[in-house]
């Protein structure tokens, strides 16, 4: 509908649609009050009437009121703005409140209950007949806001409105502010608390609040036209809104705008928004207050199924025992039982109710037991072998191999040290890994070689000519005691030579011919003596008067000096008697010579 004018006076309407209700609409006429002509006011009423059928109670009229800064005079105090009086909108009217002066002004009634509102229309302090830019209370009406609240803290309710776009050319008054919310107290608040303000706004805040309208719903439940429809039996407190009738919430236990449908999906209680616990089955739990009419599944109890088993069971109705033998004691899912962090060492399978077999150990049975004796099972916590270990190792666990040296069970015995490697054998058997030394036998080299045999494997005779016949070292071969007579070396295997012979070769032998070794046993000459000697031996000088070999030659006469001679060749040593001549003076003078040296002539 288009702006009409009468009388050069603007009469402005506007149509404002009830919310989700188009045959309802209410129309809100804002007129030059000062010039309008009877004719004007027969106009409007014909027009407004037909179409409009104020549905909803001024919940608010009469009721308790409150505002912060009170003016000093009486005749403005906070209830003056729900007694119904609109009349005179000027500020000294006597049917206005007014607050003094402050950086924040707030006012605020009681509606006397929780109450369902469906719009407020706030009348303004008009100072001037036509209200706009010029009459100076839009400077404080500029940047107000509307809550709703069930307490008297604003902040505990809702912001229904808040202005930050009006100016004071565009601030409407009345204003009507659809607010479709439940609560016990309106608020009225605008302050001045943080300058720079916008343009056009005052210094200072007030309330200047002629009349606030609450219209909605006086009896609680209520809604629609004339609030003669009961909200649906399942809203929460009885609330919907106000128009459609949806609730505004629902008891547990139901959802839908209109709280007509049962909470489903595993889903209960208020909202819906409860998440049902481990029903058997999975069934759907009670709607309302979540129990399970048929039980509980596996790992949890209580009436709603929703509480774990207490630490140390687990399964049907929680009535297992959880295994001790679980890494931490007693601590296992509380569905399958299955050990939270695995075993406790010496333990398997996901309940840990198996000891370690076959040959392991330890944590998570993941550890090989030690050589045990006859392959038995170690202890399947530490792997310490019971009965001890099998030959070759040693230790609590039977893994730690036999040090060189050592071998057999549990390593107490000592390795040959005649092996060809002192000391080092199988750690098994004991045998030795490459042999024994020389003089000792069998495979542990634990055995001296017998009389009369000595060397590697025992294979070398001794010698015969050992002083001791066949009693030698059974390593070296040395006879024991030394040698027989005419032998020598430390086996007795070498002749007596270099002119020795007999004991120890430490005999000399005589003078035999050609300077040959005389025989190594008893020092004789096997072909004679040299000359000059004689005797088995040849030790024996010619006696005087005979030289040469065997002592058979007769020293010459002739000689110088009677018995002065060389035993081997017979030569006179001092010389010959005179009338004889050559080494021996077995020769006359000749050739006309004699005398001493043949020096005289005949």
């Amino acid at each position: 509908m288009a702006p009409m004018k009468t009388d050069g006076n603007a009469i402005k309407l506007v149509k404002r649609k009830l919310i989700g209700k188009e045959s309802a609409s209410s129309y809100f006429i804002f007129i030059n009050m000062s010039s309008t002509t009877g004719l004007v006011w027969t106009f409007l009423w014909e027009l407004i009437f037909p179409f409009v059928v104020w549905t909803y109670e001024n919940v608010a009229l009469h009721k308790p009121a409150w505002q912060l800064h009170p003016y000093k005079d009486e005749k403005f105090n906070a209830s003056l703005a729900v007694d119904g009086q609109k009349k005179i909108l000027s500020q000294w009217g006597g049917e206005c409140v007014a607050s003094d002066y402050g950086r924040t002004a707030e006012w605020r009634v009681d509606i006397n209950g929780v109450r369902s509102i469906h719009h407020i229309v706030i009348q303004y302090v008009q100072n001037k007949p036509v209200w706009d830019a010029g009459d100076f209370k839009t400077k404080s009406f500029l940047g107000f806001s509307l809550y709703i609240s069930n307490t008297t803290v604003k902040e505990d309710g809702v912001l229904c409105f808040k202005d930050t776009n009006y100016t004071r050319a565009t601030i409407p008054n009345p204003v009507n502010i659809t607010c479709p919310y439940h609560g016990i107290y309106v608020i009225y608040y605008n302050n001045r608390t943080h300058p720079p303000f916008p343009d056009g706004y005052s210094k200072f805040a007030y309330t200047d609040l002629c009349e606030v309208e609450v219209f909605g719903c006086l009896s609680p439940g209520l809604y629609g036209e004339n609030c003669s429809l009961r909200c649906p039996h399942n809203c929460q407190e009885g609330h919907c809104d106000i128009v459609e009738g949806n609730c505004l919430g629902c008891i547990p236990g139901y959802r839908s705008f209109t709280c007509d449908e049962e909470c489903e999906q595993f889903t209960y209680g208020l909202g819906c928004n409860q998440t049902c616990g481990n029903c058997s089955k999975g069934e759907q739990c009670n709607h309302v207050n979540g129990s399970c009419l048929n039980g509980c599944d596996v790992g949890v109890y209580g009436n709603k199924c929703d509480s774990e088993c207490l630490d140390g069971k687990h399964g049907q109705n929680c009535e297992v025992n959880c295994s001790q033998h679980c890494m931490i004691s007693g601590k296992c899912d509380k569905v399958t039982g299955h050990c939270i962090g695995g075993c406790q060492a010496g333990w398997k399978n996901a309940q840990c109710d198996q000891e370690c077999s076959g040959g392991m150990f330890g944590q998570h049975c993941n550890q090989s037991c030690g050589k045990c004796l006859n392959n038995e099972q170690c202890h399947q916590i530490n792997g310490s072998c019971l009965n001890g270990c099998d030959s070759g190792y040693r230790g609590t666990n039977c893994v730690e191999e036999c040090t060189v040296g050592l071998y057999g069970a549990n390593c107490e015995r000592l390795c040959s040290t005649h092996c060809i490697e002192p000391g080092v054998c199988d750690r098994d058997t004991g045998h030795c890994k490459e042999g024994c030394q020389a003089g000792w036998t069998q495979r542990k080299c634990d055995i001296e070689c017998p009389n009369g045999l000595y060397g590697q494997k025992c294979q070398e005779n001794c010698s015969a000519n050992c002083n001791v016949s066949g009693r030698c070292d059974s390593m070296t071969g040395q006879c024991e005691g030394g040698c027989q007579a005419g032998w020598k070396q430390s086996k007795c295997d070498a002749m007596c030579d270099n002119d020795m012979f007999g004991q120890d070769c430490n005999e000399r032998c005589g003078e035999c011919q050609g300077k040959e070794q005389c025989h190594h046993v008893n020092g004789s000459c096997f072909n004679g003596c040299k000359p000059g000697y004689k005797g088995i031996m040849c030790t024996k000088e010619c006696p005087n008067g005979l030289y040469g070999q065997n002592c058979q030659g007769n020293c010459s006469a002739n000689c110088n000096v009677s018995e002065r001679f060389d035993s081997m060749t017979g030569q006179c040593e001092g010389g010959c008697q005179a009338g004889w001549k050559q080494s021996k003076c077995d020769a006359m003078c000749d050739n006309e010579m004699f005398g001493q040296d043949f020096n005289e002539r005949c």
